[in-house]
């Protein structure tokens, strides 16, 4: 199984949203993020930056017209 850890890059810090994460889907609220025994977070006005699939990292970013 491929778990992944979510951080969230704001002004160039960035902060873990949560480790082993088994699934990530986009929601009109922003992004929901689950892991096996925790509880589901949603993270408001953010869009996916990228996904590092060899690393393991999504990275979100904040608000919904970031694209670069």
């Amino acid at each position: 199984m491929c778990q992944m850890r979510v951080i969230l890059e704001d002004d160039g810090n960035q902060e873990t949203v949560m480790e082993n994460v088994t699934l990530l889907e986009t929601t009109s609220e922003g992004v929901k993020v689950s892991a096996l025994f925790e509880e589901p977070k949603t993270i408001a006005s953010v869009q996916v930056k990228q996904i590092d699939f060899m690393g393991g990292l999504v990275t979100l970013v904040k608000g919904k017209d970031n694209q670069g």
